[in-house]
């Protein structure tokens, strides 16, 4: 994988991007001559409309993204692809329709836009059909080594077999350091070179997955492993790369203090972030707020109680604050005040909030939390002080998601599919310490142009 800005993003990923980026250039300005020459224009260097090209490029490229063509699914299947391309390319083309008005030097005609949509649809699916195989085989695979054959390299092989992984082990070796549950496994004292043992079978990395590590790290081995040029690694590391999570079952207190993250020198990107939460909440308020007084007046017809729901939650700092959110659920949805978890098709939502949480019209009132600066666009999401107080007890780090400003959507928002149990609060706390951990606005962008995903199909709407 290569790591940008802190993320990591698989090498197959990449260059399936790149390709995609010089294809719909291509298209864009093969749509641009054919539109030309068919109405008798003449044709002029494509210099001279660098700016309506790279719009179509970026609105589309970025369409994909939030749509998810690079994810697992649409790498693996062709006619997932197809569907969402399919989605990706119309939603950019109405995109760069509405832009068109707002400034039409910087889009394309809406002419060569139609043309333009056709070559990218058709080339697109055709440098999936010619690469799909490729891609989605061991070609772009690593090849791994790993040092331990237990319940912690059991974990690598589990993820190995799943569909989309990144790596191929090719070898397990026992070190001795616990029941060893791989039987494949070969042991230590059987291989006189481990360096050598490496090189020979083509692995570009090493994992050390050790059941006990004290006074069982090989150093020697390791070192001459790593002068070969041959990337070592730490499991809790090696997780948090693939599976873009901070995993619970392997980390410790000295992995989350020593490794690379939490920075204190990212000043200028918290300006950043607090600069764009004012400025697109201050937009996002002016355009939906016909659509939030709308609501709020369907809602007091629909059921009884105030159409606006006020709740306290635990945010930055673990300093308790007022969310605002349109009122999808019954008055007495809560008896006595006591926090209850909320379900998949909870029965205490009303008929009218059912299509707010699945159109997320219920969230918009929460974009006056972010302009005050209690909450932010991206970040985790808060939470009641009874549920944190009851997880806080049972989950490790938890209180560590609150050192970062809660947000309306989040990395595990994007990432884990509905729940509502300590079981998924543990899994979402691992995405919210890997976003924590590895925050820039990079990943700030990432995640809000992947909500769209979520928005369009939303499963984890509640």
């Amino acid at each position: 994988m290569i790591r940008l800005f802190k993320h990591y993003v698989p090498h197959a990923v990449l260059l399936l991007g790149l390709l995609d980026f010089a294809l719909l250039l291509c298209a864009a300005e093969g749509g641009w001559v054919l539109r030309a020459r068919q109405i008798g224009m003449d044709v002029d260097p494509a210099m001279t409309r660098v700016w309506p090209l790279l719009s179509f490029v970026i609105a589309i490229q970025t369409a994909m993204i939030a749509v998810g063509v690079y994810g697992t699914e649409a790498l693996q299947s062709i006619r997932f692809a197809f569907a969402r391309l399919l989605v990706a390319v119309s939603l950019g083309v109405i995109f760069l329709s509405v832009m068109h008005f707002i400034g039409p030097d910087m889009t394309l005609w809406r002419s060569n836009s139609l043309y333009a949509m056709g070559l990218a649809m058709g080339l697109l699916i055709l440098i999936r059909l010619l690469l799909g195989s490729m891609i989605g085989g061991e070609a772009f695979k690593r090849r791994l080594v790993v040092l331990g054959a237990g319940t912690r390299a059991a974990r690598i092989r589990e993820l190995e077999r799943k569909k989309g992984a990144g790596f191929l082990v090719v070898g397990y070796i026992g070190m001795n350091d616990g029941p060893q549950v791989i039987p494949e496994s070969i042991n230590r004292s059987a291989i006189y070179n481990l360096a050598d043992f490496v090189v020979r079978l083509g692995a570009s990395e090493v994992v050390l997955a050790l059941e006990e590590r004290r006074n069982a790290v090989p150093l020697s081995d390791l070192l001459r492993v790593k002068t070969t040029g041959v990337h070592v690694n730490e499991i809790s590391t090696f997780l948090e790369r693939e599976t873009g999570r901070v995993d619970l079952d392997s980390v410790n207190p000295s992995w989350l203090i020593f490794s690379d993250g939490f920075s204190a020198g990212r000043r200028l990107s918290s300006i950043a972030k607090r600069v764009f939460d004012i400025v697109a909440s201050l937009l996002l308020l002016i355009l939906t707020g016909p659509v939030i007084l709308l609501a709020a007046m369907l809602v007091k017809l629909d059921s009884r109680g105030p159409a606006f729901y006020r709740q306290q939650r635990v945010g930055l700092y673990g300093q308790e604050f007022w969310i605002v959110k349109l009122r999808t659920m019954r008055q007495d949805a809560e008896v006595a005040g006591q926090a209850v978890w909320a379900e998949k098709n909870d029965p205490r939502i009303t008929r009218l909030g059912y299509w707010l949480r699945k159109l997320r019209v219920d969230e918009l009132p929460q974009t006056w939390t972010v302009l005050k600066g209690e909450m932010s666009f991206v970040g985790p999401r808060p939470e009641r002080r009874q549920f944190v107080e009851d997880l806080e007890q049972h989950l490790r780090y938890y209180a560590e998601r609150h050192m970062v400003k809660p947000g309306i959507t989040g990395w595990a928002q994007i990432n884990y599919p509905y729940g509502a149990s300590i079981e998924d609060a543990r899994h979402k706390l691992e995405y919210d310490l890997y976003y924590a951990k590895n925050y820039t606005p990079f990943l700030d962008l990432l995640i809000l142009i992947q909500t769209v995903r979520v928005v369009l199909w939303p499963d984890g709407a509640r």
